[in-house]
Formats: C-alpha cells, structure tokens, sequence
C-alpha cells in the first residue's frame, strides 16, 4: 500500500493487544464488549496468564471486570464472541489491523539512569515483533506510560524492520484508568488522548482509531494531539495526582503537631471549586505501579533536558511519600512503649488500594518491612492478595516465623497488641453497620475473578464487615489501632475501649497528658 492511500480513511475489522495485564485487558475487554463487529484479541508470553483469561479465575481483580469479558469472550443468545485470549502473538499480529502495545515499563534497576529512568526492553522487545510479523500496513498504538520520544524510537524500530511493503504508523493512546475503578474508567472516560504525527497519514491513522473508541465515547471527548503532548501528558497527569497525595499528606503532619484534624481540613479547602474535592485523603502513602515510577521518568527527563530546579521539585513528591511512610512507623514504635519485639501486629490490608489484588509499590510493603526491623510478630490479612505475593513481595520464605498470611480479619487480629489498618478496604470501616454487598451484576450469577496475587472475587464471608466489638475481645490490653487510611471511625472505637492512632489527629497519648 502507497504513503498515498496510507492517507485514506481506513476500515478497522480486527484489534490486537500485546499484553495481558491490568491495561491490557481490560481495555480489550471493554473494546470487545463495545463494539462487537471487531475482533479483538489479548496476546500474551505468559501462557498461565492467558490461561487465567479463559477461565474464571481472571488474572486481573477488578469489579465487574468478569461481567465484561465473558459475554465478548463466550458469546451469548445475542452476540457472537468476539474477544480471544491467545499466545499466537505472530499469527494474532499478522491478522490485526491496529495493534496495541500494553506491556510494562519498569523503573530501570541497573545501568545509565537506575533507579529513575524507564526501562523500554519489553516495549522494544514488542516493537520488533511486530515489524517481524505484519505482513499488511499497519496501525501501532502505544498504550503503555513512556517517556516522551518513545513514539519516535518504535517508528524507526518499525520502519528498519519492516517487511517489504509493509508500513506503520505509531500512535500515542495512553490509558488514564484507575485501579479499582477501571471499568467505570474505561467505560465513562474523561476524554481519550490520540498523539500522532502532524502529518495526512498520521490524522487518518489517528481518525481510524477515534472511530473505534466513538462506539461507546462521544466525540467531543475525542481529543488528537502531537505524539510528545499525548507521552507527556500521561506522565503531568500522573505527577499532579501524586503532588496532591503527598500536598495533602505534608499538611497531615502539620495537623498532628498543633492539633488540627486533616479530614476537616481537606473539607474545608475542597470546598473552592478551583481545589476541589478529590484526591484530598490523607493516608500513609500513595502506592501503585505508576506513580512513583512516572514522578521518577519525570525527573530524569527533567535533569536530561538540564532544568535541575524542575527535577528537583518533582523528585520531593517521592521523598514526601516517603516521609509519610516513615512518620507513621515511628509512630506505631512510639506509642508502644518505642519496642514492638516479641509483640504480635495484626496488619489489615496488603494491597495498595481497595478493590484491586495490586501489590506494586503499596505501602504496606515498606510499612511491614519496617515493622520486621522492629522484631514484630506480623499476621497479615488481605481479602485480594494471595499469600504467595505477599511472600514475595516482602522477599521472605513461607514458613518464615515473623510473617504470617491470615484467612481472616478476627485471625489476625487473635492476641495482637496493634491492629494496623493499612488498605481503606470497605470491610474495615466501622462506618456503616451492614455487609458490603457485591458490586452490581449485568450477569445475574456472573462472578468477577482473579489470579496473579488476588483471590477469587466471587462474595464470601472475606467480605464481611468486621466486628471491632469482636476485634476488642480478641486483642491485648491495651488494644491499639493505627489507621494508615482514615478508614474507621476514630471516636466509635476509643468509646469501645481502643486506643485509636490516626493519620492527620494528634496522637491521643499527647493529647490526654
């Protein structure tokens, strides 16, 4: 096909994404289940993932995500399948017309920018592929968070590889979905980005992608951009998130030293309409695979392109964070007496959010590595999180004496000295009286599913809420309760008879002396 007829408007009939995890496929699910005269297929290296993708057990805990995929992956009495999950990457890319790009791109652990700069192996590694395998022009979407330029570096990777004929165009397509919240996300975006070159071919590349999303997103949230503003614009988005996280955090220390309260003072100033609302709790740390490694691509972007000062102010919303983290260990130490050995912590919450099995970059990874220096006696509960991630995460054996996974809250929670809330799972809160019930179903009966380090998300008795009447029985005296997310109600458990430690309220030892 000519540059020319490149230029014309093009008929998409099938999607490919490379990439079965938490953009990958939900994206493809939603796509799928969208538009269901597309094929769309989810390829992937890992056969246990696909594997997880064709059964119930999703590789991938969201809510309603099940309800999605098996309508488009199974058929029903009105609709063909039309989403496949498979490890035939060649053949899968040589059928499609847009190919997705969704792998990871970790924080470079050796070499020239460690510790800052993005690791682009496995999307290099992608690229290649496809220049191997297409045998037809082709569409090439990058969907996965990367540093500005990264569009250039997959064109010229396509273009020197490319077999005869063959051409591509690159887009930029970056996903703005939230753990726990991404089916609503994808369903109900904000807008959608599509970064491409500034030239016929690249408008109509961009234009045949627009039509696929316009089958569910109204077109004025279609939004087309060069592809540096598209890159750029996932990683400003991101850091402004994060900066509020630790903006918030950096005033909850302020409140515990002259005796203010965060919450009422995240009300207070979420009430300008130029502030807002959102993104204003309080907590002992944002966690999560994009954050921190977007704030740190950021930041050796800044110092490559020699802006120190701009480097330098983005790199203080990780060491915020960080802070954060350490302050509210220290205040578990200093409340109990400043040794925690031989005593036994029940932690609730492993994942970095609610509703997600995630473990990347939570938290509770660094609060409860802190707590194991400490010489505690650790039992962990989490509703999503399999033992064998929390194993892993904190780089201990099963069968480690200081660490043990609970099946249950009230397990946990049997003779511990402290109970550490450190996920805002709704389970925890003593907010509400009743059950959590389960997300709403399309499917009557469907479940959602997980695999790869969460649990099976059909409802179970996990779910509960929990009985602190029941956890105060349970535990020594004094019974102690560090809320790591603002979760329960601080004064319903110090009337019970809990000593109760919040994130931004003065610790109530200082306040009662």
């Amino acid at each position: 096909m000519t540059q020319q007829a490149l230029s014309r408007k093009r008929e998409v009939k099938s999607i490919c994404c490379i990439g079965g995890g938490y953009v990958g496929g939900p994206s493809a699910a939603v796509i799928a289940n969208k538009a269901p005269h597309l094929l769309v297929t989810v390829v992937d290296i890992d056969a246990r993932r696909i594997a997880a993708w064709n059964s119930d057990l999703l590789p991938v805990y969201e809510p309603n995500l099940f309800e999605l995929v098996q309508p488009a992956r199974d058929g029903s009495n009105n609709r063909e399948p039309n989403l496949v999950f498979s490890t035939d990457i060649d053949q899968k890319i040589r059928d499609a017309d847009i190919v997705f790009i969704g792998v990871n791109t970790p924080t470079k652990k050796t070499g020239l920018g460690a510790g800052k700069a993005s690791d682009l192996s496995w999307l290099e590694s992608a690229t290649r592929r496809v220049a191997r395998a297409a045998t037809k022009d082709t569409i090439v979407v990058e969907k996965s968070t990367v540093p500005c330029g990264t569009a250039n570096m997959m064109r010229e990777i396509l273009a020197a590889n490319a077999q005869p004929g063959v051409k591509f165009e690159v887009l930029s397509n970056p996903e703005f979905l939230a753990e726990g919240t991404a089916v609503r996300n994808l369903l109900h975006p904000d807008r959608i980005l599509i970064g491409c070159l500034e030239t016929e071919s690249g408008y109509a590349a961009a234009e045949a992608l627009a039509d696929v999303y316009a089958n569910w997103v109204p077109r004025e949230r279609l939004i087309t951009l060069n592809l540096w503003s598209s890159e750029l614009a996932k990683l400003a988005a991101n850091a402004m998130l994060a900066q509020r996280i630790s903006s918030i955090n950096s005033f909850s220390a302020i409140c515990e030293a002259v005796d203010a309260n965060i919450q009422d003072l995240a009300y207070a100033v979420g009430l300008d309409t130029r502030i807002g609302p959102k993104m204003l709790n309080a907590s002992v740390g944002f966690g999560g695979s994009c954050f921190k490694k977007d704030i740190l691509n950021l930041v050796y972007i800044s110092e490559s392109l020699h802006l120190p000062e701009v480097a330098a102010y983005w790199r203080m919303v990780v060491e915020v964070n960080e802070y954060q983290m350490a302050r509210f260990v220290k205040r578990i130490v200093d409340s109990m007496y400043s040794t925690l050995s031989n005593k036994k912590i029940a932690v609730l919450g492993f994942a970095y959010k609610k509703d997600t099995g995630d473990t990347r970059e939570s938290a509770a990874i660094t609060v409860v590595k802190s707590l194991m220096a400490e010489n505690a006696s650790i039992h962990i509960f989490d509703p999503q999180v399999r033992e064998e991630q929390i194993m892993a995460d904190l780089q201990v054996e099963r069968g480690d004496k200081q660490i043990t996974v609970s099946s249950s809250p009230y397990e946990a929670c049997q003779d511990a000295h402290a109970v550490v809330i450190l996920t805002e799972w709704d389970m925890f809160s003593n907010k509400a009286s009743k059950a959590i019930a389960p997300p709403p179903n399309d499917a009557a009966g469907a479940s959602n599913g997980t695999a790869n380090g969460a649990t099976n998300g059909k409802p179970s008795s996990k779910h509960e809420k929990v009985d602190w009447a029941r956890v105060g029985e349970l535990m020594e005296k004094p019974a102690y309760v560090f809320d790591g997310r603002n979760t329960v109600n601080k004064a319903a458990l110090e009337d019970m008879g809990f000593r109760v430690e919040a994130i931004g309220v003065a610790s109530s030892s200082r306040l009662t002396m």
